[in-house]
């Protein structure tokens, strides 16, 4: 997310040089920014426990594809560019842009879009309490829902955690960066060991906390299961970035680009087993709760390849086509791509409130709320990002 807002060549043996932008690697945060908009506009819509009267299946079909792959991605791009950053600005420096660009970002929202957001939700079960009195019992009673910003503070722990490793050993993730220079040439070789570390972090998680436990102190939270996945998804991406990052697995010209289509059919696949397994949860095994931990490993095995292989297939997408007008199509959006992922929630929940009630059907309603969602979303940003010094946070 904010952290690939500046790209840098690291050398951990010198002070790095700058260099520019990686447009592939923006449009890709871009169009991941579009895909977290994607989501929350849909999930009302779901057939599986579903918020509005009106529901449509193929909307469970992106909402499993985007819950499966879309924040680990970013936590990814975010790593990029950490080791670099603390290489070119030393810890301290660059934990302090971190507090600027993550924390204060937190707060604000935590305080601020937050409870708007939750307040449709409200609104829609207690009409007769009014803002005041939920924004009071939200921040000193609770619940004190996190909505999409939880992804802030567990971003900013990973950078606290990449600067104690740094001071360590500056050479930590040396080995991630030689493995991203061999996959350069030999992409499949990454993909191997990146999938099978994921796996050995979020297999034991998902069998040990469920798929629906999340840890919450006010408006901390994060998913236990999902926790060290994140982190490993950072930490792969931080291990690329060390050093040459646009000569190693992400080059312009390099093999990943290439073999786009294998990544296709590796994301293709296992996805087509979620949606078995799902069958077999809930008319074979009855929908139990918990679930037999047979089955919730080897759910968690099919939603890891699916996760690293999507991700592998956005990048390469991004690369193989850095040059069409499609992908250029993002560029315009870029630079506010951060705020909207900041902003948009309360939107979203107040658009599907007022749509609640029109009789339409669930793909016209989610069309009407995506399209005003972006284009509010968008609108909001510029707009603050007009006032003195609002760019150096969005």
């Amino acid at each position: 997310m904010t952290s690939i807002s500046t790209v840098g060549r690291a050398d951990v043996s010198a002070v790095p040089e700058a260099k520019s932008r990686n447009l592939s690697l923006d449009r890709a945060r871009t169009f991941l920014t579009l895909v977290v908009l994607l989501h929350h506009a849909v999930i009302p819509y779901t057939y599986f426990g579903h918020t509005d009267p009106t529901s449509f299946f193929g909307f469970d079909m992106i909402v499993l594809a985007t819950d499966s792959f879309f924040m680990a991605m970013f936590f990814f791009l975010s790593g990029l560019f950490a080791w670099s950053g603390i290489a070119r600005k030393g810890p301290l420096n660059y934990l302090a842009d971190r507090l600027l660009r993550l924390g204060l970002p937190f707060v604000i929202c935590a305080f601020t879009v937050i409870p708007l957001a939750y307040y449709a939700i409200s609104l829609r079960q207690h009409p007769e309490v009014g803002f005041a009195e939920y924004w009071w019992k939200t921040i000193t009673v609770g619940p004190w829902p996190s909505g999409p910003i939880w992804f802030l503070w567990v971003l900013l722990g990973f950078d606290v955690v990449a600067c104690i490793l740094y001071r360590l050993s500056p050479n930590l993730l040396d080995p991630i960066n030689r493995l991203s220079r061999h996959g350069r040439r030999r992409p499949a070789v990454f993909f191997a060991v990146m999938l099978a570390v994921t796996a050995a972090f979020y297999v034991p998680g998902l069998m040990r906390y469920g798929p629906s436990n999340w840890f919450e102190f006010g408006p901390f939270s994060v998913q236990h299961g999902r926790v060290m996945l994140y982190a490993s998804y950072f930490f792969f991406g931080a291990g690329i970035g060390v050093r040459e990052l646009d000569r190693g697995l992400l080059a312009a010209d390099g093999r990943m680009a290439k073999v786009s289509w294998d990544w296709m059919v590796l994301a293709i696949v296992p996805y087509c087993l979620l949606w078995g397994l799902i069958f077999i949860k809930r008319e074979i095994l009855g929908n139990p709760s918990p679930l037999p931990n047979w089955y919730e490993g080897i759910y968690a095995v099919c939603f890891t390849v699916f996760s690293v292989a999507i991700m592998f297939l956005i990048l390469a997408f991004f690369q193989r086509f850095r040059h069409s007008g499609s992908a250029m199509l993002l560029d315009p959006m870029q630079a506010d791509a951060y705020g909207m992922f900041l902003v948009h929630y309360p939107i979203a929940l107040w658009l599907q409130y007022w749509l609640f009630d029109y009789e339409l059907p669930a793909i016209a309603k989610a069309a009407i709320g995506l399209v005003l969602t972006v284009a509010a979303s968008w609108a909001l940003t510029r707009a603050l990002r007009q006032i003195p010094g609002a760019t150096k946070v969005l």
